[in-house]
């Protein structure tokens, strides 16, 4: 199960363009440190999701373990699910089901429960379930419970959106790429403590070896992503511990406790990019030698700000498309919330549309996805304006040129904003009026017809002409003037 969810994280970032081929150990951009190894069976892939690119990218994901429908799943996910489910039932068979030497024969044999209306119902349905069975109820009891409802998800669930819809579709509805990898992860994890859980029960049935695996494995665990001043926690723990022989954890950084088995490191974040955490974990055998073995952690090290950035100005314009960037340093997704104006997401920024408010604030958010943590770095305040007025150009000619050659004059109109102001407004000139030498001439459209032009080429040096343009766009109308003054 391990290796097969492997390769659908694996397929979903190369199918979004993650390069995944090359593996190398702790390269900050490389996505692959570690590939799964046939070898070593129930160690996960290694994956450094801070090299991905395509972080927000959820079409890919989607598709490939969705489908095309969120209640009946035809991509990897329907697979998934069954062998999920699968893998519960013959862990708990397996565990329900022996003969000790001399002793009673026990059997034990699931049935699918799936559907449940919350964890007290679950419990029942269980509990029912397993009466149902010939074990050995003194001892396995309460593991058995715990295994089958530790690794039972509700197929069906209904949303305001969508009735019967599937724990994959729910799962993976537009869930971005990293979140989608996170979410496998969850289920790898999920699978590797159920199946630690089982090992040490059946190994309290075991008194011929020293241990009842075959390989000890020392496995660290927690948050690989935190920011300056932030505590957190990271678990270190054999692949497998007896519940009365409890490890011995030691660490270079931190305080350490253990209980259940599991060593817990707390440890204050200070400066810098990374801290790295480690120790060594030990257990007894029953010949009461000591096993030991190294663990490590490295702890990225992120330091939480937020900037907001109005490309080419620092107001917001009505009837505009203002283009907002945000970037929460230490987090990798940014949310940016307004009051005042409405935001829509475009790519990795954002199109503001304020209203009649003269003044609105935007709050910028950083969520770290694996964590789900989500914190607020800031609140900015913009002046909400009107669109300045454009103004009307004769091809290249403005009321800014020099005194101009009339004998070659550009036809065309042009209604734009000069030079200076980098706003990206679309006008268009749609009536036009000339006068010069008190003679007026009008008509529509933006290009001036030959018989005006060739009028214009009559003017001598010191005169001038006045042009005069009706224009629309940006939910807007108006007229603009133009003085061409004669060389």
């Amino acid at each position: 199960r391990i290796k097969e969810i492997d390769k659908i994280k694996l397929a979903i970032l190369e199918k979004s363009g993650e390069e995944v081929q090359v593996a190398k150990n702790k390269d900050a951009e490389t996505i692959v440190w570690m590939k799964s190894n046939s070898k070593d069976p129930l160690r996960p892939a290694r994956l450094n999701l801070m090299a991905v690119q395509a972080k927000d990218q959820y079409d890919v994901p989607m598709h490939e373990i969705i489908g095309e429908d969120l209640t009946n799943i035809t991509g990897s996910g329907k697979e998934l699910w069954k062998n999920y489910n699968s893998y519960r039932d013959k862990l708990c068979d397996l565990v329900g089901t022996y003969s000790p030497p001399g002793g009673k024969v026990w059997n034990f044999k699931s049935t699918a429960i799936n559907k449940f209306k919350d964890n007290a119902d679950l419990e029942k349905q269980v509990e029912k379930m397993m009466d149902k069975n010939k074990y050995n109820k003194v001892d396995d009891r309460d593991v058995l419970k715990q295994l089958y409802i530790e690794l039972t998800k509700n197929e069906r669930y209904d949303t305001e959106e969508v009735k019967n819809i599937h724990w994959i579709g729910k799962t993976f509805d537009h869930s971005p790429l990293v979140a989608a990898v996170a979410s496998l992860t969850s289920l790898q994890q999920e699978i590797l403590a159920a199946r630690a859980t089982a090992v040490s029960h059946i190994k309290s049935r075991v008194t011929i070896n020293d241990y009842s695996f075959n390989k000890v494995m020392a496995i660290s665990y927690g948050d690989a992503i935190a920011n300056t001043g932030d505590e957190i926690e990271v678990g270190v723990m054999m692949a497998a511990f007896d519940s009365d022989n409890q490890p011995i954890v030691t660490s270079n950084n931190g305080q350490v406790s253990v209980a259940d088995g599991c060593g817990k490191i707390k440890v204050k974040i200070g400066s810098g990019n990374e801290m790295k955490l480690s120790g060594t974990v030990s257990i007894k055998k029953k010949s009461g030698e000591m096993k030991t073995e190294n663990w490590q952690r490295n702890i990225k090290i992120m330091k939480p700000q937020g900037t907001i950035s109005l490309s080419g100005m620092n107001v917001l314009y009505r009837n505009y498309p203002n283009k907002i960037e945000g970037v929460a340093s230490g987090y990798d997704e940014t949310i940016l919330v307004g009051n005042g104006v409405d935001l829509i997401k475009s790519g990795n920024s954002y199109i503001g549309s304020p209203g009649k408010e003269r003044n609105c604030t935007i709050t910028i958010k950083g969520k770290n996805s694996l964590t789900k943590k989500v914190v607020s770095l800031g609140t900015y305040n913009y002046r909400i304006m009107n669109l300045p007025r454009p103004s009307l150009f004769l091809g290249n000619i403005s009321n800014e040129s020099d005194p101009v050659d009339v004998k070659a004059l550009s036809q065309k109109l042009f209604i734009q904003y000069p030079t200076g102001i980098v706003l990206d407004a679309k006008y268009a000139a749609v009536k036009w009026s000339v006068d010069f030498m008190g003679q007026n001439k009008s008509g529509p459209g933006d290009v001036l017809p030959k018989s005006v032009t060739d009028l214009i080429k009559q003017a001598k040096s010191g005169q001038s002409i006045v042009i005069v343009a009706e224009y629309i766009g940006m939910k807007t109308s108006g007229k603009c003037k133009l003085v061409i003054k004669v060389k």
